[in-house]
């Protein structure tokens, strides 16, 4: 189906692998097309829970954007590719009703960074190397890097990344927050899916509102408490309220029926 991705099933978890080795898994046109619909169908499909993307492998995870498909682009057509690119991968990943984790297993640069940034969890193996060289083309980071980066790492760190477009390791990423954990590169998809694993015990519907939740905090023009108490207040509407909290009080475990 896809030429660019690898889809691979565990139980619940999908697993979306960026394939294009030799070229360091950039993302051209082609692949973000990919990427979109991939995404979409797994938001919408009732069998998968939660979602980790990677990269081919073990040199990087997506190691930029294709330049040479925008070397020639006009500010108009600069605009449309950000903009295009927002709605129909970044935003859709970072406000999907299921939970994605990126597995960093290699150089996340430019675009990569920024669909790492993108994923609600981040786990790097201890080999991964992160930027946003895109000063040093002469451009700034156009998919939500300088957005993304700030509200995770602050102002100062991301200006000093994004300033410089220097690299740096999987270490000091945990150090500024901007990755959870950093495994060996042997551990870096059974520590992704550990992850997963424990999310996916929990009310699917409830998980899909504390990422609405959260993500409020950061919209601007968005009073993020109205919309934590209208997600809090869905939630008791659900048959999975219903479960969790007659499980708690028998002392079992809960049987959710994302319902």
């Amino acid at each position: 189906m896809f030429q660019n991705l690898l889809i691979d099933y565990n139980g619940r978890i999908q697993h979306i692998i960026i394939n294009r080795e030799s070229k360091l898994n950039a993302l051209n046109k082609a692949t973000l097309a990919e990427l979109h619909t991939a995404m979409y169908d797994a938001f919408h499909n009732d069998r998968v829970g939660g979602i980790i993307i990677t990269g081919a492998g073990q040199k990087a995870f997506v190691a930029g954007a294709d330049i040479s498909e925008f070397a020639s682009f006009d500010s108009e057509q600069g605009g449309e590719l950000a903009s295009q690119g927002h709605a129909k991968v970044f935003d859709l990943i970072e406000n999907g009703n299921k939970p994605v984790i990126a597995a960093i297993n290699g150089f996340a640069l430019g675009g990569g960074l920024e669909l790492a940034l993108a994923c609600h969890i981040r786990i790097a193996s201890d080999n991964a190397k992160m930027g946003l060289p895109e000063v040093s083309l002469g451009l700034i980071p156009g998919y939500g890097g300088t957005q993304r980066l700030t509200r995770l790492v602050g102002k100062g760190r991301a200006l000093e990344m994004i300033l410089t477009a220097d690299m740096i390791t999987a270490n000091e990423a945990h150090q500024y927050g901007l990755v959870n954990h950093v495994v060996s590169q042997d551990d870096l998809l059974t520590k992704a899916e550990e992850i997963m694993n424990r999310i996916l015990l929990r009310a699917p519907l409830a998980v899909a509102s504390a990422i609405t939740a959260v993500n409020a905090s950061t919209q601007t023009g968005v009073d993020g408490f109205q919309i934590e108490i209208a997600e809090f207040a869905k939630c008791f509407d659900t048959l999975d309220f219903k479960e969790g909290s007659t499980a708690f009080l028998e002392k079992r475990k809960p049987n959710f029926k994302t319902k």
